[in-house]
């Protein structure tokens, strides 16, 4: 018997002994030593350092990585397929890119996994497996540079090289919880790098420390040495917000207390990107989808994503069917799918295209342009030199707008999902994605920690041609984002105080757009929401005012006033809007008052009058003239 038993115990540590070797072995095989991130090692040096008193090379020390989809002298370029590698002779000479870096002193030391012929913006790739992400390693990297991300997320490099055609660089980024640049289209020369969609391609580039990510931008994009910039105002997308999967205060929340504790409460906007794109670009009408009544059922967000997918298809198509077809290479269903679906190939229909592209760029610029300069000059610019009033000085150093999008609307999808087939959680990605790839403006995708256990991002979008400006802005505030990242992940603080304060703000800001609308009942609409959620906010009660003066309404009007100045009495515009309302009510005596009143707190604080109330200017104007 006891023989028998020993024999059993034997039996059964062998079979736990073999049991722990499987589970090492398929543990080995899913996180391999460089996390699956490289096709090919090999190692690029720079040159010497320049002699002294000359600067070493800005790069110097670095290492990066490139996806296998940048040419490099004397390597067969893969482009995420072994049939392509077959039929393709190594490169001779190395993408313009990779050279540049190489020059400016760092050290290139192989290349990565890209999704297959970089169509997919998952991160998978059948024929040399799906990278594992260290952020999350049971979800996927996101693609299409998903080895060059990777690589960067996991250590292995300082920083890294890929491409972003719809979203190559910022879905990985995202997904990875790393920094990923894409910049203005063109601005980063594409020769030597395999074209995709050329209307929408991108070279773009990774890293964890914003230093470094701003020093490579430097580099790539030959920028010469300027004074850092700060933005003038940073604009809250609330629509795009709308489309996160997770809470929208979770990543809102962090971006608007850190803009706060930086450039202070007057540079937040919140703004519909979805109605102002459908106003600026009317192009985008021949992309919408419409129900049998012939109403529209897409929002204008959607529609550009529709308009940037068919671009995309159809210049892959131009480069790369008749590889396809010649070859017989069997591709991934999804990449297969796309490029043999029937397309309306009209040169009309890519001619609107492009027309899309150059409005949705014009329409992005306007909004994020700073027009400041040309407006509240002579008076306002007088008072500031006069006064030399520090915050105006530091009003001066401050440069264009930024707009603050989700990089992406879901967490990263787990390996083997089928979400990644769902058309909402496409439509959700490629909505975001386009904003930046149809425009051409250059975005950042900046981590905020974690939710649920998976990476959390944000996006800043800048005008096409302001790279620099976006590359100082997140250096600026990277340190605030995770400071407040942390503080929010963590915070015991009632979720629906937050949300309140949050929800007054976006009813003002709705109530803004429809006053410049001059749609003045629905302005106040918003206007009495925020007060409901807010009411002792003075703004509110003011802005409220000034809608009130534009229907007539003198008498509410001028109740708003007082009410905003006993909760502010240094609100000029209130005492402004309430002197026209006495005014018109004929309370010449009280109005005189207010009038004189503002006048004073404006030559105190050096305030610039609000150019849309010309009743209220044109009066404290004769009355600043009488004091002259």
């Amino acid at each position: 018997m006891a023989s028998s038993s020993s024999a059993n115990i034997l039996v059964l540590l062998g079979l736990g002994l073999a049991g722990i070797i499987i589970m090492t072995r398929k543990l080995k095989k899913s996180v391999k030593e460089d996390f699956g991130a490289f096709v090919e090692r090999f190692q690029l040096l720079p040159p010497p350092q320049p002699a002294p008193p000359k600067a070493p090379h800005p790069l110097t020390g670095l290492s990066f990585a490139i996806s296998d989809i940048f040419d490099i002298d004397g390597y067969v370029t893969g482009f995420g397929n072994p049939d392509w590698a077959k039929t393709h002779e190594a490169a001779a000479r190395t993408s313009m890119a990779v050279s540049t870096v190489i020059e400016g002193g760092a050290t290139c030391i192989g290349k990565t996994v890209v999704d297959e012929m970089a169509y997919s913006i998952n991160g998978e790739n059948k024929h040399y497996d799906t990278p594992t992400n260290p952020a999350a390693p049971t979800r996927l990297p996101g693609g299409s540079s998903s080895g060059s991300a990777v690589a960067v997320a996991a250590k292995l490099v300082d920083f890294s090289l890929g491409t972003d055609t719809v979203g190559g660089v910022r879905i990985p980024a995202g997904f990875c919880g790393i920094i990923g640049f894409r910049p203005s289209h063109g601005a980063v020369s594409h020769m030597g790098v395999i074209p995709v969609s050329p209307s929408l391609d991108t070279v773009g580039w990774f890293a964890k420390d914003p230093s470094i990510l701003r020093r490579v931008g430097h580099v790539l994009l030959r920028l010469p040495y300027a004074d850092q910039r700060i933005p003038r105002h940073v604009i809250i997308a609330d629509d795009c917000f709308q489309l996160l999967k997770i809470p929208a205060s979770r990543v809102a929340h962090v971006v608007i207390r850190s803009t706060e504790k930086l450039f202070g409460r007057q540079v937040l906007k919140h703004a519909n990107l979805g109605d102002y794109l459908k106003s600026k670009v009317p192009s985008l009408n021949q992309f919408h989808s419409k129900n049998r009544n012939g109403e529209v059922k897409t929002s204008s967000i959607k529609s550009l994503a529709n308009a940037m997918q068919f671009l995309r298809r159809h210049e892959f198509k131009h480069n790369h069917e008749e590889w396809i077809n010649s070859a017989k290479s069997v591709l991934d269903p999804i990449t297969l799918a796309q490029v043999g679906e029937t397309l309306e190939l009209t040169d009309a229909k890519v001619d609107h295209c492009q027309l899309i592209r150059n409005e949705t760029r014009l329409a992005l610029n306007s909004l994020l342009k700073d027009e400041s300069k040309d407006k509240n000059k002579g008076v306002g610019e007088a008072l500031a030199v006069r006064s030399k009033n520090k915050e105006w000085r530091k009003k001066r150093s401050r440069d264009d707008g930024i707009l603050v999008i989700p990089t992406v609307a879901d967490p990263p999808p787990k390996l083997g999902g089928k979400e990644i087939f769902s058309e909402d959680y496409q439509s959700r990605a490629f909505s975001l994605l386009s904003i930046a790839s149809m425009s051409g403006c250059c975005q950042v995708s900046v981590p905020l920690g974690f939710h649920d256990k998976s990476p959390v991002s944000v996006s800043f979008i800048a005008r096409y041609g302001r790279d620099r400006f976006l590359l100082d802005t997140v250096h600026t505030m990277y340190t605030s984002l995770q400071e407040q990242a942390d503080i929010t992940a963590r915070s015991n603080l009632s979720s629906n105080k937050i949300t309140q304060e949050e929800s007054a703000e976006i009813a003002k800001e709705k109530g803004n757009m429809a006053f410049k609308e001059k749609q003045w009942q629905k302005a106040i609409s918003f206007y009495t929401e925020a007060i409901k959620l807010s009411g002792k906010n003075a703004t509110y009660y003011s802005n409220r005012a000034a809608a009130y003066l534009e229907l007539g309404s003198f008498l509410q009007a001028e109740a708003d006033c007082s009410t905003a100045i006993s909760l502010d009495k240094k609100n000029v515009k209130a005492y402004l809007r309430r002197g026209t309302a006495r005014e018109m009510l004929g309370y010449y005596k009280e109005a005189i008052e207010d009038f004189t009143y503002a006048l004073v707190l404006y030559f105190t604080y050096a305030l610039v009058l609000e150019p849309t109330n010309k009743r209220a200017s044109l009066s404290a104007n004769r009355l600043k003239k009488l004091f002259q």
